[in-house]
């Protein structure tokens, strides 16, 4: 069966999810903020929620059509082939978002898709009232500019929960952004990884699964697994064809801290997620740390002044920061952060600056790749 699916992500990280869709060798129609849909099957919706390592979400699409009143949102909906999917006896809760649409009350959109989802599953099983008792079929609505769309999601948990951490510190990284930036810093076998705040290690253990080639939902299990039409070969094949994958690798990942916790919590995190022959876990000041004679890029999430840290502190730790990690010049820095003021702080300007999302809050990955000495 060929079926639309979308796969949601941090704002910011369309391109890298597109290009492991493409990878992944299934056709791409078209890409909006936050959502890539493409063409694929129902192998697709195993191999795409196992491998896709930027995704929050996989979802098939049902449909989408315009709706600027209620009775356009339910004769659109109900007019969908939901039957193919859900059986009589399978739940069928509906959520959603309305942004910049004439349909703007959430809870009213809600009430009548539900409604028309009834009422086209009415027609077909000749019941009027479903029990909702079987498996759980997650409906979700996006509607944008009026245009709606209709979905069912196969993921479940958000993908970011791969599995391996469960526990984190009080503002950890969520795991498709740190995946993002480590693959935005190039990793490469014979250059040393170095994340010098490690926090619950996010940024180093999602460099050595990607080194690993270690899939990143290998180790979960996905709302899709329960849906009938799916043949549970699917998932099954999926998780073989991950296991037979990983490779060894030499490349090595320093996950430093100040904090005792957070050196044992990430080496809790990093066998967990299988990749503690790659991560060192040590304690160490982010002011002090050197490598002579090594290649390193340093990969780090240091605090924001939000969630963690005060806006005092924080200041001070960025200009102590960045007068010790220009020292270690030709290593390359990637820093993300949602301080404003932060190449001032730091004392240099970027040599590229990335919007990214960390949740809600929108932040900057800065960029220092160009060795000083060779200008």
């Amino acid at each position: 069966m060929k079926l639309q699916l979308v796969a949601t992500c941090l704002f910011g990280l369309e391109h890298l999810l597109g290009e492991q869709i493409d990878a992944l060798g299934y056709e791409r129609i078209s890409t909006i903020d936050g959502r890539v849909t493409f063409i694929g099957d129902e192998e697709a919706i195993a191999l795409s929620n196992v491998f896709l390592r930027y995704a929050e979400r996989v979802y098939i699409k049902l449909g989408s059509f315009h709706a600027e009143s209620f009775e356009e949102l339910f004769e659109g909906t109900r007019a969908l082939p939901w039957y193919e999917f859900i059986g009589r006896d399978d739940a069928f809760p509906v959520k959603g978002h309305a942004i910049k649409s004439q349909l703007h009350s959430v809870p009213d959109c809600q009430a009548i898709i539900k409604k028309a989802i009834v009422r086209s599953m009415s027609s077909k099983y000749g019941i009027t009232q479903f029990p909702e008792e079987g498996t759980k079929y997650q409906v979700e609505f996006f509607i944008l500019n009026n245009e709606a769309s209709l979905m069912i999601d196969t993921s479940g948990l958000p993908l970011h929960k791969r599995g391996y951490r469960k526990e984190s510190n009080a503002a950890p990284i969520r795991e498709t952004l740190a995946a993002a930036i480590v693959a935005t810093s190039r990793p490469r076998e014979d250059v040393l990884l170095w994340d010098p705040m490690c926090g619950s290690g996010t940024l180093g253990i999602e460099a050595a699964m990607m080194m690993k080639h270690v899939a990143p939902g290998a180790k979960r299990s996905f709302a899709g697994e329960e849906f009938a039409f799916i043949d549970k070969k699917h998932w099954k094949n999926a998780r073989e064809e991950a296991a037979d994958g990983i490779i060894r690798t030499s490349f090595e990942v320093y996950s430093s801290d100040i904090d005792k916790n957070c050196v044992a919590l990430t080496e809790r995190n990093a066998r967990a997620a299988g990749v503690l022959d790659v991560v060192k876990p040590f304690v160490c000041d982010a002011r002090k740390i050197s490598a002579p004679e090594r290649r390193a890029t340093v990969v780090v999430n240091p605090p924001y002044g939000e969630r963690l840290g005060n806006p005092a502190s924080v200041e001070r730790l960025y200009r102590e920061i960045g007068e010790h990690f220009r020292a270690l010049a030709p290593w390359q820095i990637y820093i993300i952060t949602s301080h404003p003021a932060f190449e001032r702080l730091y004392g240099k300007r970027a040599d590229k600056v990335r919007k990214l999302y960390n949740g809600m809050i929108p932040c900057y990955l800065y960029q220092y790749f160009k060795n000083p000495k060779k200008y």
